[in-house]
């Protein structure tokens, strides 16, 4: 891959890994488009790490509660906030890691990378987006999130596995039904992406162990990793700022265009 596509990647990435219009979408199109893979190893990495570091840094005195919660669990002082702050997340987190090891070994993820299934599923997970962004009381804030909330939200962001769904999307869409705010939960979805983006990460590295690394490699690990970081900081920084005053509905109207566009694609 070229510096050109490896660039356009990484951006696209930071963009949309926090955007409610599907990340793994937009890259299937971009690969079909340019007849190139959608990510090398080394650059998957590197776009994951970057964004980590955005919402890491972003949400940095929401991370820092989270470390004190670990050690107070480490501690087994189970009834500080942090603690329950951070097994809130490690329960929200279970989901996703289950099912998604299941998919990656059984090999059947190999099987909803089609452009027909990302089109529709951008299309109908958009629907979803804008009826609890409609239907939902969002009168709830993120203090009062709970175990039972985390499980179920949980299993949305589990959704996010099938390529076009949307992990903030799907996580979004699962605490608006839940009655929390537009911002608690944007605010909920982006915490939970950073052990859901770390935890795949490190799948990615255990893959990458078995291989071997070289001079051109760690070229792309920086680029991507920088590029992937300052689009994701800017896109989240938008993102956050944007829904504390506006509805979710250019969104949904972004991924119905999209999807039709994928279908146009897939089928013509």
């Amino acid at each position: 891959m070229g510096f050109f596509y490896i660039s356009f990647l990484a951006v696209i990435q930071g963009i949309t890994e926090f955007l409610p219009i599907s990340s793994s979408g937009h890259l299937v199109v971009i690969s079909q488009i340019f007849s190139q893979p959608e990510h090398t190893l080394d650059l998957d990495i590197s776009v994951h790490f970057g964004t980590l570091l955005a919402v890491i840094l972003y949400y940095r005195t929401d991370v820092i509660l989270l470390i004190s919660g670990l050690l107070d669990t480490f501690k087994l002082n189970f009834k500080s906030s942090n603690a329950k702050f951070f097994l809130l997340l490690v329960i929200a987190t279970l989901p996703v890691i289950v099912i998604g090891f299941l998919l990656k070994y059984s090999e059947f993820s190999n099987n909803l990378r089609s452009m027909e299934l990302v089109g529709f599923t951008t299309i109908i997970f958009g629907f979803f987006l804008y009826f609890s962004d409609r239907k939902g009381k969002k009168d709830r804030t993120q203090s009062s999130w709970s175990y039972k909330d985390a499980l179920i939200m949980g299993f949305w962001q589990s959704l996010a596995l099938i390529p076009g769904t949307s992990r903030s999307g799907s996580t979004i869409t699962g605490a608006l039904l839940l009655g929390f705010s537009r911002k608690s939960s944007a605010n909920l979805s982006m915490l939970m992406s950073i052990p859901t983006i770390l935890a795949s990460s490190t799948l990615l590295i255990v893959d990458l162990a078995n291989g071997n690394i070289g001079q051109s490699n760690i070229s792309v690990f920086v680029m991507g990793t920088s590029l992937s970081f300052l689009a994701g900081l800017i896109a989240l920084s938008f993102f956050i700022r944007f829904i504390r005053t506006r509805n979710f509905t250019p969104f949904v109207i972004y991924r119905v265009l999209f999807g039709l566009l994928i279908l146009f694609l897939a089928y013509y």
